[in-house]
């Protein structure tokens, strides 16, 4: 094996682990609502949408186009400078997931996979390493507008829904919006694997032309898919609960027909990106749309606390991983070559493991996620409850046998 090989293997590898934070870092941004208001047991809904995450994953390629050449600028370096580049980028966006997801904040990985590369490109080339129009264009300009977009059409949503339903008894009306969650989460899921699982996917295609197994033109091999789609899944199965519990309990406390509300806009808005070739922040629209709901539900409790906490992380998220990027890539640069690459994956595995062993602690798991929130220790769950809720209507005898397997068992 050769060291410009084993550094390709090794980047590959790192590419595949940072699909896998992503996974679990922002499952909730689907399943959250769901789990809180109890429409979906919380394993089974992880299981719903590493599913639809590795399904989603296979529809296009059009954010994989834009991450691979809309970012980092190819014409400058390439070779094993390049790919070095890239696995300090990513590091830093492993990095910061972890340190946001230990907190339960739900911040962008789509924002610190961007910084880490921002920043490795910065401390390697200078300023014209990264392609400012993209950045500007794709991700500054989307970031703060997909919270606001988010969030003004899940207000609107919200009120359509309680008007339109006043006259329904709130058990019947709590029981149909249950149905519509599964349907409305079910879709985010899938469009989140047609958006978060490409950006992995063009960072691995990014890796290839550096080393030059494959040109700048050609289309995104299958079993670069096939990785990144079965990567990100399997996040996603593993639930990112410290996550799920910030946006489910913390922000708002969500009843059914906000739950459809939130996730209906949330889907809507990421799949018209995706089409659009707009790596959008699925942590943004989701959160934004969950505030929507509590905004526009007469007599609902914000918590703007915790939401201000939410959006100092997403100001310092792009930032701080590239400062991560960027260290990385001086650490790997000061060594030199594959045994510099292969001291940062030391040090990355030595930053994971301490912060998954600090997370055990305090774990947040399926069994306490939906425990009544607690501001002073709001990333732990003190007590197991389960989110009550009325018995589904009646439906035909095969669509309940198999959608009652994911309902619990005390609410059917």
């Amino acid at each position: 094996m050769t060291a410009e090989f084993a550094v390709l293997a090794i980047v590959i590898a790192t590419a595949l682990a940072f699909d896998f934070t992503n996974g679990f870092h922002d499952t909730g941004n689907a399943m959250a609502t769901s789990i809180a208001t109890g429409a979906l047991r919380p394993k089974a809904a992880v299981a719903l949408s590493a599913a639809l995450n590795l399904l989603g994953a296979f529809l296009s390629v059009a954010v994989a186009a834009t991450v691979a050449k809309g970012i980092v600028n190819l014409g400058e370096v390439q070779g094993q400078a390049l790919l070095t580049i890239v696995f300090a980028g990513l590091v830093g966006g492993i990095i910061w997931n972890l340190a946001t997801w230990l907190f339960g904040l739900p911040s962008s990985s789509s924002h610190a996979l961007f910084g880490g590369l921002i920043g490795a490109s910065l401390a390697a080339l200078g300023t014209s390493g990264v392609e400012w129009g993209g950045v500007l264009t794709k991700i500054v300009v989307p970031a703060v507008l997909s919270p606001v977009v988010a969030a003004l059409v899940a207000t609107v949503g919200t009120r359509l829904i309680y008007r339109l339903t006043a006259t329904v008894p709130p058990e019947r009306r709590t029981a149909g919006f249950r149905w519509g969650q599964i349907g409305s989460a079910s879709l985010i899921s899938l469009a989140h694997g047609t958006n978060d699982a490409q950006k992995t996917m063009g960072v691995i295609f990014l890796a290839l032309v550096a080393n030059g197994t494959i040109s700048s033109d050609a289309p995104m091999p299958f079993w670069v898919k096939v990785a990144c789609a079965l990567a990100i899944a399997a996040g996603t199965y593993l639930g990112g609960w410290r996550v799920i519990r910030t946006l489910g309990k913390g922000l708002v406390e969500i009843d059914s027909p906000q739950g459809m509300a939130a996730d209906t806009s949330s889907a809507a808005i990421i799949l018209t990106s995706s089409h659009l070739g707009l790596p959008l922040s699925t942590t943004h629209v989701a959160t934004g749309s969950i505030l929507g709901t509590g905004i526009g539900r007469k007599g609902a409790e914000v918590r703007w606390g915790v939401a201000g906490r939410m959006v100092v992380a997403w100001v310092i998220t792009l930032p701080a991983a590239a400062v991560a990027g960027a260290a990385c890539w001086a650490i790997a640069h000061l060594v030199g070559g594959a045994p510099g690459v292969g001291v940062v994956f030391a040090i990355l595995i030595v930053a994971a493991g301490w912060m998954w062993l600090h997370s055990r602690k305090q774990a947040v798991t399926a069994d306490n996620v939906n425990a009544d929130w607690d501001e002073a220790t709001p990333a732990i769950a003190t007590a197991p409850t389960t989110a009550p809720a009325p018995p589904l209507p009646a439906t035909p005898a095969a669509a309940a046998q198999s959608v009652d397997q994911l309902i619990p068992t005390d609410q059917q």
